[in-house]
This record gives C-alpha cells, sequence and structure tokens, in this order.
C-alpha cells in the first residue's frame, strides 16, 4: 500500500517569478535531477518528489520563496522545461501544471505511452482518477488548480497536486506515488500537505470502506430523493454522532506565515555542518575549481547544500528554510538572490555530471563527499550566527549579482545613503 508521509501548511503566495530565475530554476533542475538518477536511479527520484519536506526543499535551493505554495507551481514549471529536452535521455517525462496545463494531462499521457511503448490510456485514466479523488472524494475545503504527473519510461509515476482555500489564503498539497499502489480509493496518498480543517471528510481512508459499500446499497434503496428527505430528518432532529477516529500521528511541517527566514526556522546544527564542510572539503576536493577566477568559498559553500539535496537522508529535510542559504529568495528572503553565485554552482554540477556520464565521476564523488563531511561536523561543528550570517550576505550582495523581484542590488554605499535618506 501506498505510504502517506507527512503534511505542511503552506500560506497561500500571489506574484509570478521573473525569468532571470524561472530560467535559472530550469537548469538547476534539471541538473540536480540528472545526478539523482545517475546515483540512485528514476524510482528514487519519483520518491524524493512524492516526499513534502524533501519537495519544498528542493524549491528553497533554487531561489524560491521558501515557505510558500508558489515552490510547487514553480518546480513543476523547471521541470517540465528542464526534463522535456532530456526526456528521450533520461526516461522521464513531466506532464501537466497549472490552470489549462492540468487539464492537457491526459492527452499528454496517451503521447508519451505511444512514444515510448507504455499503456498511455491507462495513466491518463489514473491522472483523471487522482485529480477526481482530492478533489470529490477528500473534501477538505481545498479547490484544486494545479496538477503535475511525472511518469517514466517504465510507467511508473508520482503526482504533486495542489489546491487552494482563498479564505483562508492557504494552500494544500497532495502527493502520490505510483509504487505500491494497490487502489485509488483505499489511503492512496504518499502524503497530504496542508493545515487542518477540522473534521475532514476523506471518503479514501482505509476506515470508510464499511461507509463507501454502504453509501452505493443506499443510493440503490432510496434514490437521490429518498436520501435527502433522510439528510433532512437528521439535520431537523440535531443527532449527535460520534467524533472520528482518532488519526495516528504523522509527521507535520508548518510552514509560518511570515515571509522573513528566522533562526528558528532553521536547524543550526546542520546549517554550521554544511559551512563546516565547504571550508574543510572545499580546498581539498575542489582546488583546481577554486583557482578559476570569481570562483571561491562562496560557490563551494552554496555546493555543500545542492549536495544534501541530492544525497540527503529523508529526515534531514524537516527545515526546507535552511536551503534557501544557498541562493537567497527573489523577495530578498533571506537575501536577494546572488546571480554569480548561482550561474557558477549551474557550471560546477553540470560539468561534474557530463564527465561522470563519459566515466569521469570524480568531481560528483567529491560534490557528494561534502554531504557526507556535513553529517560528520554538524555534531560539534560551531560557527557564525544566522543573523551575522544574513548580514554578511546582504552586505556583499552587490559583489555576488544579488538580484530580487525589487531589482538589482546596488552597492553597500549606495544602499546605507538611500537607507538614510528614508530615515531623514
Amino acid at each position: 500500500m501506498a505510504r502517506r508521509a507527512g503534511s505542511a501548511d503552506l500560506p497561500l503566495h500571489g506574484g509570478h517569478v521573473p525569468k532571470w530565475l524561472g530560467d535559472r530554476m530550469t537548469r538547476l533542475g534539471a541538473v540536480i535531477t540528472e545526478a539523482i538518477v545517475l546515483e540512485y536511479g528514476r524510482d528514487e527520484l519519483l520518491r524524493r518528489l512524492a516526499h513534502p519536506f524533501w519537495f519544498q526543499s528542493f524549491g528553497a535551493v533554487m531561489g524560491m520563496d521558501w515557505h510558500s505554495s508558489g515552490i510547487t507551481t514553480s518546480v513543476i514549471g523547471a521541470l517540465k522545461r528542464g526534463l522535456t529536452p532530456l526526456s528521450a535521455e533520461l526516461g522521464i517525462h513531466v506532464c501537466g501544471g497549472r490552470g489549462n496545463h492540468s487539464r492537457q494531462t491526459p492527452h499528454e499521457l496517451v503521447a508519451i505511452g505511444d512514444r515510448v511503448g507504455i499503456d498511455g490510456a491507462a495513466l491518463a485514466r489514473a491522472s483523471r482518477l487522482v485529480a477526481k479523488v482530492d478533489s470529490a472524494a477528500v473534501q477538505d475545503g481545498f479547490d484544486l488548480y494545479l496538477h503535475g504527473f511525472i511518469v517514466t519510461d517504465d510507467g511508473h509515476w508520482v503526482v504533486v497536486q495542489q489546491g487552494m482555500n482563498g479564505d483562508r489564503h492557504q494552500a494544500r498539497r497532495y502527493h502520490w506515488l505510483s509504487e505500491g499502489l494497490q487502489s485509488f480509493v483505499d489511503s492512496p496518498h504518499a502524503a497530504i500537505d496542508g493545515i487542518e480543517q477540522g473534521v475532514i471528510v476523506n471518503l479514501t481512508d482505509r476506515r470508510a470502506d464499511a461507509s463507501r459499500r454502504r453509501q452505493l446499497d443506499i443510493l440503490g434503496e432510496l434514490g437521490p430523493d429518498g436520501i435527502e428527505r433522510q439528510l433532512a430528518k437528521l439535520e431537523a432532529g440535531g443527532s449527535e454522532s460520534p467524533g472520528p477516529e482518532v488519526q495516528p500521528m504523522l509527521p507535520h511541517l508548518v510552514m509560518p506565515g511570515h515571509h522573513d527566514v528566522r533562526p528558528a526556522d532553521i536547524v543550526t546544527r546542520r546549517l554550521h555542518g554544511n559551512l563546516a564542510a565547504a571550508a574543510e572539503c572545499g580546498p581539498r576536493d575542489f582546488s583546481e575549481l577554486l583557482l578559476v577566477p570569481g570562483v571561491g568559498a562562496r560557490t563551494v559553500r552554496a555546493l555543500a547544500q545542492v549536495a544534501e539535496v541530492v544525497h540527503g537522508a529523508p529526515y534531514r529535510f524537516s527545515d526546507p528554510a535552511r536551503f534557501s542559504i544557498a541562493h537567497g529568495g527573489k523577495d530578498r528572503h533571506p537575501y536577494p538572490v546572488p546571480l554569480k553565485v548561482y550561474d557558477r554552482t549551474i557550471g560546477v554540477l553540470k560539468t561534474a555530471v557530463q564527465k561522470a556520464k563519459l566515466g569521469q565521476s570524480e568531481e560528483l564523488a567529491a560534490i557528494k563527499r561534502l554531504d557526507e563531511q556535513a553529517r560528520r561536523l554538524e555534531g560539534h561543528a560551531s560557527g557564525a550566527s544566522v543573523e551575522a550570517l544574513f548580514a554578511e550576505e546582504r552586505a556583499r550582495s552587490h559583489e555576488y549579482g544579488g538580484r530580487s523581484v525589487f531589482g538589482v542590488e546596488p552597492p553597500l554605499q549606495q544602499t546605507a545613503r538611500r537607507s538614510g535618506e528614508r530615515t531623514k
């Protein structure tokens, strides 16, 4: 049976991803995907995408708003743009998306089936059923507006779809995984992310099997009019029903309402492990890289967090905010996106992946050692406070090519002068 991995609260955010970031997310998302497939295979990539904590961290390391619902749309879009040209090579196909794109998913799946020799019609049926279950069988107050379907040449798939509740300004993300799936209506979710809504009508819970059967019986016995009459009697009588059965506790990632990244949002020992690994492994494993003009310790620090996204165990993604430290955020939280660092990260990882495809895996292995060293060091590593790290990054933002939706970051002196003018 497909496992249910947990849940999370996602603030509903508007806005759009600027082209300068969207293009980079496309390239970084594609090369991270290639690294995971090279190291662990396609099925492991699907398992990662079905894990809500990893998915949120994946979006954060790519420079999106670390806690918002926009990560879902932007990650699915980046993967679709980045992996479509690589679909024949990787055997991975990304379908669907937001709005009208979601409704094209069945047609895309049929076309992929015809092209690679899998049952596209069955995949299209699965897509429709998944959407129907999350919009009708699970009545939790969220209206679906995004449906992403990622399928491999083996016919294995993962679905990531999202609904919104405008009144509560919240989003809920649903994850499905075909691995081990035996039924679409009996506890099929790999994970459901979102805020608790009180008593939720969830007819896919295995404990609702008797209810599903009895509903069919009642429909046959009474018909729609008879059901309506019986419901009116119950409502008039005010009869009380027993409370819902207590659900077993599952990991629950709470995305706070505040937009800024705060020290409490980050597991500091893990951050210090990342930073210490970059400082200790960088000069040894990336000595040639560090001789390249413009590439230095800051790039290796970003690579250390990308390495964890590629290689980290599931428990290490409980603090998605930490991964925003690699490449900042488009809204300047925790600081503007350092475009020079971002581009060098993509370049280093892309070179490592290309060489690994040719049998030269030294550079990709060096990136993996960054993750291994971070875990070894985090138990005793120390370093600057989160606030000091953010302050240094903002002070050097212009030097790193900092940019946000508010524009290009000016030099520090100009920023200070503008700040002084505002306080007069």
